[in-house]
């Protein structure tokens, strides 16, 4: 069986996997990402760079390591990119002017976050490029086009390709890798069973930001964790984990959510971008002190709106969907089950999904996958916050046994 689960390949992992929706590298400002995130409905969109002045016309395979005789994938954008863009260098006292700056204004640089590979790449090859840094595997779909199809493809490019080359791509993320590995779980043994503190994995090196400091103060520690795809944990003074700023979270909003960061405490923050949209008493409070600091162009630009109630939510939830953080805190209790639970008739926003130092690995792994996160949070009973355990981690720790089996 461990022969087995050794001789997979990255192509394995890629059935059933989307084709990638994609913007061009050349030519494209942030506004332009923007209104492709808005249509595409996708949580990130991946950037191509594409010179199809080598490529041949017969579109046969791309050189191992290569996304196509022109084509490649540099880097993703997401909604948080745009967010923290916007947030910073004063950027929110124009708007539409801060739009037309060029895409590389927020694509991030940093090498080897997104890797072509090949479809024939190893399992242990791809955990390791993950290990190293990479975000993003970017494989190749095996697809077979006729040459009408190529044609008309030829004739009718879309505004959102997700062709390359006349192939299309899709990408492998920590996620797909450890969900993979959990299916054979049972070759793992003990290590699935033991403690996360006992495999020394939880880590103490976390971003954090108290309750009621300046949601502005965190724009960097967003930043950071988009790239560390963890999130940024919200803290009381006695170090109690009241919930989290995720870049799941504000890849869920919109481009308003800049305006949010730029006016609110770090807790109201949390009311902000909870429950599927900002309450009314917030947003009112968000264009009062954008006003006060004579940013109307913003107020003017940015159609900010409260959400509308959700039938879905029970009179209690909806209490706490429309009330600031602050209010929820003295009504519900500092350490209140509510505040660290996941339900499902909701999109989760700033819920911290947490763990124990003894939970077991393999309990930890589920609880991140079924949550669709890279990370848990791990606390004490009383709710102080210990530190984090993520997907990186967990791949180290199987990774060493996957070695010990070859």
């Amino acid at each position: 069986m461990a022969a087995g689960l050794l001789s997979h390949t990255v192509s394995d992992l890629c059935l059933g996997k989307p084709a990638l929706r994609s913007l061009p590298a050349a030519a494209a400002t942030v506004g332009d990402a923007l209104s492709a995130l808005r249509s595409s409905g996708e949580s990130c969109l991946s950037v191509w760079s594409c010179d199809h002045s080598s490529s041949s016309d017969g579109g046969g395979a791309a050189p191992e390591g290569e996304g196509g005789f022109g084509c490649r994938c540099v880097g993703k954008v997401c909604m948080v990119d745009v967010i923290c863009y916007l947030c910073k260098d004063g950027r929110l006292s124009s708007p539409s002017s801060a739009l037309k700056a060029p895409l590389a204004a927020i694509l991030p640089n940093v090498p080897g976050l997104v890797i072509h590979v090949d479809p024939s790449c190893s399992l242990l090859e791809a955990i390791d490029l993950i290990l190293q840094g990479a975000q993003n595997l970017v494989v190749p779909i095996v697809t077979r086009f006729t040459t009408k199809t190529r044609r008309k493809q030829h004739q009718k490019p879309s505004p959102t390709p997700t062709l390359h080359d006349g192939r299309e791509f899709c990408w492998l993320t920590q996620e797909d890798i450890v969900r993979f590995l959990l299916n054979s779980i049972g070759l793992f043994s003990p290590i699935p069973a033991l403690s996360i503190d006992d495999l020394g994995i939880v880590s103490a090196d976390i971003l954090v930001a108290d309750y009621d400091s300046p949601a502005s103060s965190a724009v960097g520690a967003i930043a950071r964790s988009l790239a560390e795809q963890t999130s940024v944990a919200i803290v009381d003074g006695d170090g109690v984990l009241i919930g989290e700023i995720s870049s799941f979270a504000l890849a869920a909003c919109d481009e308003t959510a800049a305006a949010a960061i730029a006016t609110l405490s770090c807790g109201d923050l949390l009311a902000y971008i909870d429950c599927g949209g900002p309450p009314e008493e917030l947003v009112r409070v968000v264009k009062a002190r954008l006003q006060e600091r004579g940013l109307q162009a913003t107020v003017n630009e940015f159609a900010i709106s409260p959400s509308n109630s959700n039938p879905s939510l029970s009179s209690d939830e909806e209490c706490a969907a429309a009330t600031p953080t602050s209010v929820l805190l003295r009504k519900l209790g500092r350490c209140n089950s509510r505040l660290f639970s996941y339900s499902s008739r909701l999109v989760r926003r700033s819920e911290a999904i947490v763990c124990n130092p003894k939970s077991s690995l393999v309990a930890v792994m589920i609880q991140a996958i079924a949550h669709r996160v890279n990370y848990v949070w791990v606390i004490e009973e009383d709710c102080s916050l210990i530190g984090i355990v993520t997907f990186y981690h967990m791949l180290e720790v199987l990774r060493e046994h996957l070695e010990n089996l070859a």
